[in-house]
């Protein structure tokens, strides 16, 4: 089970939190809530992983390509306090060098 709630915090920042499972069963899903915001010209993401206890491959890809859509857009996505699962997922997968990862929401939103 997964949840996603987006809001605007700022001007041209988008804020997106979720929480639960990012798995196979719901990736595809994730990933189409996070690229519809870019399609709607909401380019500067703000990923909030606080609340995830759980994220597979499936789900790493979908923000990955959430990445390269957002800078397509001259945009970027940046992540906001993910829990330790997900950030030792990041790390072994080498991600936290490509992206911008913050301890706090605000610091993550006002990056921007």
């Amino acid at each position: 089970m997964i949840e996603i709630n987006v809001t605007d915090p700022k001007d041209a920042v988008t804020l997106v939190e979720v929480s639960g499972r990012v798995d196979s069963m719901n990736a595809s899903e994730f990933g189409s809530e996070l690229n519809a915001r870019i399609t709607n010209g909401k380019v500067q993401l703000v990923l909030d992983l606080s609340s995830v206890e759980y994220m597979s491959s499936a789900g790493l890809r979908e923000i990955v390509t959430t990445l390269k859509n957002a800078k397509k857009a001259s945009g970027d996505l940046r992540l906001a306090q993910p829990s330790q699962r997900v950030r030792e997922v990041l790390e072994m997968a080498g991600l936290d060098t490509i992206f911008r990862i913050y301890t706090t929401q605000d610091d993550a939103i006002n990056s921007y």
